[in-house]
């Protein structure tokens, strides 16, 4: 009980309602004090007029007047006069007095607490203003147990009034958080709970009914959280599906590329001269299509395995880059391929998967290009910035569409072009990462779109490798 939130709740509603009698307790007992005095000042006012109009009074109807005022002695001022009225033996010597006719709040409650807390039988006098002008002033002497009893009796009442409303507004707390926040937390636990024994279910997901706002965006958190995890299992799911399937079908291709090769040799043979000129192209090729089946096995055991770094020339790379894509772009004279690497630039990379990567972004600008039907421009341009190389892969087409720049670097959601499942620039960008380096969008819009690859020059490539 004390462990749950209605059950604090309760505790805490009953405690603060306490205090807040508690605080209301201590002006209404000086408010008592204040008016039994003066209510014993309006008895020996009255009792004082009695005798002021006979003129003549004997010794025991005075002594029943002062016993019904319970005051001792009454002394009246009327017109500068001070005049004692009733008088009677004081038991003891008057030990303070109190002037009511000047006395603030804050006075009467600091006289009201030291009165309750001090248990000694005392004399006091009380100067007050009589009621209806029947003078200047009034004063009487009085004892102070029967005050003190007054106020404990009266204290105590209050006491017990504020337990029973204190009680009464806790209860009623208490249910109306059960049925508020309570009952509608547990659902969503509940909720939770299911959902986590089985997330790729969409039956588990939450539906928002909260009437508590606050209750209601958690409820809405939680449905958007569920529903992205539900959709990232599925996706996940089919990605180890096609894995599977991909690894079959590359093994498979693996073994028509290794037949491949062989022929190979008797097309170099040949003595048409452009054959002769195209045969280590093709070569090239089926050797980067055999690497690349033999990466796609190893990436669907585990990951894309570390680069085997070694001092490249960047030129040589982006060259054969562009050669293979002038192949695709002979018959469409619309398009031009340019480089601006230095040819003195080395990069410490793995070179088949440096080429997979700028191979990508070229063969993606090229086929925005051609997608758009009006030609255009694809550069490559490397430069020494720091102690990093910038190699920039630009174009000049119709820019990323706003999904594409959105999941740009996403498995199966970053496709820019109709058609294609966007792994291209996700696995790129796990490539440069193997590097130490990173693929950014530099800039896309209407004149055309930006890449770049940073990789880090220097031996502070090897502790990022190491850590892959």
């Amino acid at each position: 009980m004390l462990n749950t939130l209605s059950g604090r709740f309760l505790i805490l509603t009953t405690v603060f309602v306490m205090l807040a009698e508690v605080l209301i307790f201590v002006p209404s007992v000086a408010r008592f004090r204040e008016d039994y005095l003066r209510n014993r000042l309006e008895r020996a006012q009255i009792a004082s007029l009695a005798l002021l109009a006979d003129g003549m009074i004997d010794s025991e109807l005075e002594a029943e007047l002062l016993e019904n005022a319970e005051v001792f002695n009454v002394v009246l001022r009327r017109n500068e006069v001070r005049q004692l009225v009733l008088d009677s033996p004081l038991p003891e010597a008057i030990s303070a007095t109190y002037d009511l006719r000047y006395a603030g709040p804050f006075t009467l409650i600091r006289d009201a607490m030291t009165r309750l807390f001090k248990p000694e039988n005392q004399i006091i006098r009380v100067i007050g203003a009589p009621v209806r002008r029947a003078g200047l002033l009034i004063e009487i002497t009085m004892e102070t147990a029967p005050l003190r009893m007054a106020m404990i009796d009266y204290g105590l009442r209050i006491l017990a009034l504020s337990a029973v409303i204190s009680i009464f507004t806790a209860l009623l707390l208490f249910i109306a958080v059960r049925m508020l926040l309570v009952r509608p937390i547990k659902g969503v636990v509940s909720y939770m709970q299911r959902y986590a024994s089985a997330p790729e279910d969409a039956h588990g997901i939450i539906t928002p009914s909260a009437s508590v706002a606050e209750l209601r965006e958690a409820e809405e958190a939680l449905l958007t959280l569920q529903t992205q995890l539900t959709q990232a299992l599925r996706q996940k799911e089919r990605l180890a599906q096609l894995g599977a399937a991909v690894a079959k079908v590359s093994h498979d291709l693996r073994n028509i590329l290794t037949s491949a090769q062989l022929f190979t040799d008797r097309i170099g043979a040949s003595e048409d001269p452009a054959v002769r000129r195209l045969a280590p192209k093709l070569v090239n090729s089926i050797t980067r299509a055999v690497n690349l089946t033999e990466s796609t096995l190893a990436f669907g055991k585990a990951e894309e395995p570390p680069p085997r770094l070694s001092r490249v020339r960047l030129l040589d790379i982006v060259s054969d880059v562009l050669d293979s894509e002038r192949l695709a772009v002979e018959d469409s004279q619309d398009i031009s391929l340019s480089e601006d690497v230095p040819a003195t630039l080395m990069v410490r990379a793995d070179p088949e998967q440096l080429f997979r990567v700028i191979f990508n972004l070229v063969r993606n600008a090229r086929q925005a290009l051609a997608q758009a039907g009006k030609g255009g421009e694809i550069s490559i341009s490397a430069a020494e910035e720091d102690d990093h190389c910038v190699i920039t892969v630009a174009d000049t087409g119709p820019g990323l569409p706003q999904k594409a720049q959105m999941h740009l670097f996403t498995p199966f959601q970053g496709g820019a072009r109709s058609g294609g499942v966007g792994l291209g620039l996700a696995i790129s960008a796990e490539l440069v990462r193997g590097h130490g380096g990173r693929l950014e969008l530099k800039r896309t819009g209407p004149d055309g779109t930006v890449f770049g690859i940073i990789l880090p020059l220097g031996d502070t490539i090897l502790h990022n490798v190491q850590s892959v």
